[in-house]
């Protein structure tokens, strides 16, 4: 196994910077994913890695070596793509067992990794099979079977998922999430599903224009997002913004009246005469009667859309006519669409960002 290190890692294409600066240090056996909007520099990253793109500045490590000149297949990874990469002309078994055959692996061994890989992934039955022949689901879990055999220290995964049904999504991030822990490989995971990243990552990355806004585990970076972007790149459905006024301590606008609580409050007092984004996540939103105590943390709406989703109800509305919000209210919640509400903010969740630079003012 082994330790990844990106060290002021810079990639050109003539005068288009796709990444800046770019420095992380994953962790032995961790699971370590990138995710950001489409031209944020994720696979490209990953590229570099892989030793599939030219490193324009900066050092990369896997290991205890420099692998900047090293050549792909030197450098002990194996990478799994979003479109499977399988040769139509060759079964499963040949397909899985192609890598080792070109090095020169004994048989024996190449028969063991084969029969390993393919129980492990329950696809040991589809062995004699074409990939004509296989779902989506099985082909994926050829190529992953493909980069096992290889034994390799690092793991890297490009999108791989993208190509499925959600259903069958679902099942294969659990299945390889499972994977992860029986290998315990160093992977490193590109997605611009944010549901994907949360559910599967140890540590995630969030980059926009190249460059890393955030890297922390999932919960810290749902709970305590760095600048808005991340705020509301993270979370579905997205965190709210609202933009309001600072004065004297609280939170205000002709729709809302907030008077924050804890580290915030203390935060935001250098703003005061000052206007900020306002933030909150839909479940941090309720109707009256419900989960939040009412204190002076009224927001006043109008309901556009209700959708009824079974287990929880969204409410979309807007306030002032120009800006609107979503709220997260229980599924047999009383209110139709033209209701004025009064919905109540959770304290303890709120946030408020910089109209300027975006940063999170509760955490700098």
């Amino acid at each position: 196994m082994a330790e990844v290190v990106l060290d002021k890692i810079w990639k050109r294409f003539g005068n288009v910077v796709a990444v800046e600066d770019f420095n992380l240090t994953i962790d032995d056996e961790e699971f370590m994913v990138f995710v950001g909007p489409s031209g944020c520099g994720k696979t490209t990253t990953l590229r570099m890695i892989a030793g599939l793109e030219e490193i324009s500045e900066g050092t990369l490590s896997i290991g205890e070596r420099v692998v900047n000149d090293v050549p792909p297949k030197d450098r002990d990874i194996a990478m799994v793509f979003q479109n499977y990469a399988l040769y139509p002309h060759m079964n499963v078994h040949q397909n899985m067992s192609f890598g080792l055959r070109l090095r020169k692996t004994p048989k024996p061994d190449i028969e063991r990794r084969v029969s390993e890989a393919a129980q492990l992934l329950q696809i040991d039955h589809l062995l004699d099979r074409r990939p004509r022949e296989l779902s989506g689901g099985q082909r994926q879990r050829v190529a992953l079977g493909r980069a096992i055999v290889r034994e390799p220290k690092v793991f890297l995964m490009d999108e791989p998922l993208s190509n499925l049904d959600a259903k069958l999504r679902v099942e294969m991030r659990a299945s390889i999430k499972k994977l992860h822990l029986r290998l315990g490989v160093t992977t490193v995971y590109v997605t611009h599903d944010q549901v994907e990243a949360m559910t599967m990552g140890t540590r995630i990355v969030v980059m926009k224009d190249g460059l890393i806004q955030q890297v922390a585990s999932p919960i810290e970076l749902y709970d305590k997002p760095v600048n808005k972007f991340v705020g509301g790149f993270i979370g579905s459905p997205a965190m709210n913004f609202l933009v309001g006024g600072v004065q004297n301590g609280r939170l205000t606008s002709e729709q809302f009246d907030i008077k924050p609580v804890g580290e915030l409050a203390e935060k935001i007092a250098p703003y005061n005469g000052k206007k900020v984004y306002v933030g909150m996540r839909p479940e941090n939103l309720d109707l009256p009667g419900g989960k939040i105590p009412e204190k002076q943390n009224t927001i006043k709406a109008t309901v556009e859309v209700v959708e009824p989703l079974g287990a929880e109800t969204h409410i979309l509305a807007s306030v002032g006519g120009d800006q609107t919000l979503v709220a997260r209210v229980d599924p047999h919640a009383r209110v139709q669409p033209g209701d004025n509400v009064d919905l109540l903010v959770d304290l303890d969740f709120l946030h408020a960002f910089d109209l300027d630079t975006e940063a999170n003012i509760r955490y700098t």
